[in-house]
């Protein structure tokens, strides 16, 4: 049992992350299919506004469960949230980078790329986060 303790303590914030990312990606995914599927938006305004939604949600659970990133001042925490969203921002480029190859250039499924981008996606959010709700 206390092997079982020891390994979950030691990648307690990898497998905290892999949740949350997770559930932030399900939101990044329902969100985006539904505006382009239901609501037939443009890919890349269903993508953003995905992007936006998931990227509140992760920054929350990030901060709270992942990172265990404490609040202090009204200040430390807007500075925060900005560094995660400026970093998160730097990810949309990606993301929007790989959705317009996929979609407009290679003409792949549009929930096909989306899955595939959004894999590379959690990846360097994962090392973005980290640099942010880094324990001081």
């Amino acid at each position: 049992m206390q092997t079982i303790r020891n390994l979950y303590e030691k990648y307690r914030d990898i497998l905290a992350y892999l949740v949350f990312g997770v559930l932030t990606t399900l939101i990044n995914i329902v969100v985006y299919w539904f505006c382009t599927s239901v609501l037939h938006w443009n890919y890349m305004l269903a993508n953003n506004l995905a992007w936006f939604l998931s990227v509140l949600f992760a920054f929350f659970t990030n901060k709270t469960f992942v990172f265990r990133s404490k609040y202090t001042t009204v200040k430390a925490f807007f500075i925060e949230m900005g560094a995660f969203f400026f970093a998160r921002g730097v990810s949309l480029i990606l993301d929007d980078g790989i959705m317009f190859v996929g979609i407009s250039l290679l003409h792949w499924s549009s929930l096909l790329t989306k899955f595939i981008d959004q894999f590379v996606v959690i990846a360097v959010n994962y090392i973005f986060s980290k640099w942010i709700f880094r324990k001081k």
